[in-house]
């Protein structure tokens, strides 16, 4: 059975730091938590991934971030992996396979993996194992209505029931949602360009 991997990170935030492209000083795009769904071809999970990671050079969440996400301070310093820890647990998930993000994610990853070795820490696996597709542009274009959303309200904008419990920007509900839009299309007559199988 072949399977492919969509994926959606939760990362440090301030209040505008998306309109300034986190560019004033100390806003990183640190990850917090990382949530993945391994798929079948029939888009039906075969495998979940959710891990929380202590970030370095923020550690103490935003109230801006813990609003928006639900993540608190203490469940990070409770249950958060090491980045570098994290990181490569989450490349060892994707390993052979095509990985797909609504958005540039595995931009913010790349940067979270180049900061961990610039610390002097081993990320056990690397990129070069999966293949990373941004298919947001692609369905946008084929589901117009979802382009002014984020991930976590594809299901809303297409009618879909709630794909699973909990709300959008928690990076496990985020990819319920993602996966019921592509399943949607898929049910439609649009399925996936084999660039991003």
């Amino acid at each position: 059975m072949s399977t492919f991997v969509v994926f959606d990170l939760e990362f440090t935030s301030w209040p505008g730091a998306l309109e300034h492209d986190w560019s004033k000083p100390g806003q990183l795009r640190e990850i917090v938590q990382i949530g993945a769904l391994r798929l079948a071809d029939d888009h039906s999970v075969v495998e979940e991934y959710e891990t929380l990671v202590r970030p370095v050079a923020n550690p103490r969440l935003s109230a801006y971030f813990t609003d928006l996400t639900g993540i608190d301070q203490e469940s990070v310093d409770r249950k958060g992996l090491p980045p570098a820890e994290a990181l490569g647990d989450f490349l060892g998930f994707c390993r052979g396979q095509s990985v797909l993000s609504y958005g540039n994610d595995m931009v913010v990853l790349g940067e979270n993996v180049g900061w961990a070795r610039l610390r002097g820490e081993q990320v056990e696996s690397g990129f070069l194992d999966a293949r990373f597709s941004n298919v947001r542009p692609w369905l946008n274009t084929v589901a117009p209505v979802t382009a002014p959303v984020n991930v976590g309200r594809l299901w809303e904008v297409l009618g879909l029931p709630r794909p699973a419990a909990g709300n959008e920007h928690s990076a496990l509900f985020d990819c319920y949602s993602f996966a019921a839009a592509l399943s949607w299309l898929r049910d439609a007559g649009t399925a996936l360009p084999e660039g991003f199988r």
